[in-house]
């Protein structure tokens, strides 16, 4: 009797194997099939990125500093000067730097108030939304410490509390606007530069920031004291802004370059001897700028 062949069969059974072992990777998502339909169609789309460095827009809250208070005439706002939107060429802001003078005239708004402290910056904040900016500067808190007395100084907790509601009105309108937060000035610096000259203490006398500049000449050991709790607290203060702009992804504190920056007396005003001159405004541009078109955040 003729004997079959089992070859056919056997060959059926592989065939068919393998087109189950195809059907299977199509039906999990990790065949060829899936590849083939990624690569033939429309390339996926590059992720926005989080920080632009070329922000169209401007605006800006705060206090004397960014209003250019005696840097042009005694005991007058300069906004021109304004490290943040001025227009004058000498400085170049930080928004003609973004955006050129005209770009800068027509797309920056200062709401920065002379005297203001953090407290006021929730009010300011509102403000500024309404432009839509898509880069709003934030410099505050040398008027928290500059108080009558140490007792006067805002607390840390309160400057917190301030900030994060200032920060969550900005969120709340513009999920997407970038904020620069520079810190807060070194005071006993500015006390160490300025006490060398005699108008200068004269002029503080009046009533400029007594809680550390009171009794220029003292180097005892309350004026000691008390200048260093007034600096310990400028220190917290800038803690502060650091940790609540750390948990914004779309916020950049400038990782206290401001604090840091080794100013002498020509970068202040000349008027009083603690706000920043031309110069010293020209510098603050200069320091905000290289924090707000950095590849990555500085700190």
């Amino acid at each position: 009797m003729r004997i079959r062949s089992h070859r056919p069969r056997a060959v059926l059974a592989m065939v068919a194997a393998a087109l189950l072992a195809v059907a299977g990777c199509d039906a999990s998502g990790d065949g060829s099939s899936a590849a083939h339909s990624t690569a033939g169609g429309s390339p996926s789309p590059k992720p926005t990125p989080l920080w632009n460095p070329s922000p169209r827009s401007v605006a800006a809250v705060g206090d004397s500093i960014t209003r250019g208070f005696d840097a042009c005439t005694v005991l007058s706002d300069c906004p021109e000067v304004s490290w943040a939107t001025g227009t004058d060429t000498g400085v170049r802001s930080l928004a003609v730097r973004l955006l050129g003078r005209a770009g800068a005239a027509e797309r920056s708004w200062n709401y920065a108030v002379t005297g203001a402290r953090m407290a006021d910056l929730p009010e300011q904040m509102a403000q500024a939304v309404v432009e839509k900016p898509e880069l709003v500067t934030v410099m505050v808190g040398a008027n928290d410490a500059c108080r009558s007395s140490v007792s006067a100084m805002t607390s840390v907790a309160d400057f917190r509390a301030a900030f994060q509601a200032a920060m969550g009105t900005l969120r709340d309108k513009l999920p997407r606007t970038q904020v620069y937060v520079s810190s807060v000035p070194d005071l006993k610096r500015l006390w160490s530069e300025g006490r060398g000259n005699p108008l200068g203490k004269q002029i503080w006398k009046l009533g400029i920031c007594p809680s550390m500049l009171a009794d220029a000449d003292s180097l005892g050991s309350r004026a000691t004291l008390r200048r260093a709790k007034v600096q310990d607290r400028v220190e917290q203060y800038n803690k502060v802004l650091h940790d609540v702009c750390a948990k914004d992804r779309r916020c950049r504190f400038d990782g206290n370059a401001v604090f840091d920056f080794r100013f002498g007396t020509d970068q202040l005003s000349h008027w009083d001897w603690f706000h920043p001159s031309r110069d010293g405004q020209a510098r603050l541009a200069e320091l905000a700028y290289r924090v707000v078109t950095a590849r990555r955040p500085t700190g």
